[in-house]
């Protein structure tokens, strides 16, 4: 099953996996339907997760239902446990680029968030734009998700200053990435071309780098006051084990 699913990774572009995944996504819940882990965005259990990763292939991370991974579930966990996203009165305007399904549907129906979605391809997308030339008005949104985006793009530097930009003074902004918090310092090297040595290196395809420990600090230089959570510290072993979440991981929330 791990061949199969790094074959379609690697071969498939995205935007097809998208709406191939809508039909497969119920057949994948009823086969695998079970107690032995559960997906807290849509409370289903199941027998196993299924592999994902365009390189290494990681078990038990896919969720059947919601096609979740580990860094949904986190996120999904801590917007629903620290903040009001769910439940505050106040409307707020959300900024969601590249939106994955597990949140499009759900965020969508929310009707305390005027909700808005943004990639260049997706085809979730309700405006199509460049992460780096957004057409939006300054202090726009007060609250902005950007997640796993960043290590797509050449010029992550102007990316980030676009999504200062656009967050309202006060505002959120949850800024997550494929991160190696071993290295110290982030690395990439533009003259590996070949897809196969990229994935290796860079742990996919289309990634053109690989996030160190000073991300945080990056954020913090273009403006953002940034804390680093390491929420699956504050969640019991026994569901970080039964969430299949990835221990350690640190969610960036950051503030304008």
């Amino acid at each position: 099953m791990k061949k199969i699913f790094k074959f379609i990774l690697n071969t498939i572009p995205r935007p097809i996996l998208i709406r191939l995944s809508i039909v497969v996504r119920p057949i994948l819940a009823l086969l695998l339907k079970g107690n032995r882990f559960t997906d807290p965005i849509d409370g289903k259990s199941f027998r196993m997760f299924l592999p994902y990763g365009y390189g290494n292939q990681r078990n038990n991370v896919l969720s059947p239902s919601t096609l979740s991974l580990e860094r949904h579930r986190l996120l999904w966990l801590y917007l629903q446990n620290e903040t009001d996203f769910f439940t505050t009165s106040n409307k707020k305007k959300v900024l969601h680029f590249a939106p994955e399904q597990e949140f499009y549907k759900r965020f969508k129906k929310q009707s305390n968030i005027e909700y808005t979605t943004t990639d260049l391809l997706s085809p979730l997308a309700d405006v199509k734009a460049d992460i780096c030339n957004l057409p939006f008005e300054d202090n726009s949104y007060d609250i902005i998700f950007c997640n796993h985006v960043l290590e797509h793009i050449p010029d992550d530097t102007k990316a980030m200053q676009e999504l200062y930009r656009v967050l309202k003074p006060g505002g959120m902004g949850i800024f997550q990435i494929p991160q190696d918090l071993t290295r110290a310092t982030t690395f990439s090297d533009d003259s590996i071309v070949d897809q196969k040595e990229r994935a290796k290196i860079f742990g996919q395809y289309d990634h053109v780098r690989v996030y160190g420990r000073d991300y945080f600090e990056k954020l913090r230089s273009i403006g953002f006051q940034v804390i680093e959570e390491d929420y699956t510290n504050k969640i019991s072993s026994d569901l970080v084990t039964k969430y299949c979440l990835a221990q350690g991981e640190i969610i960036p929330v950051c503030y304008k």
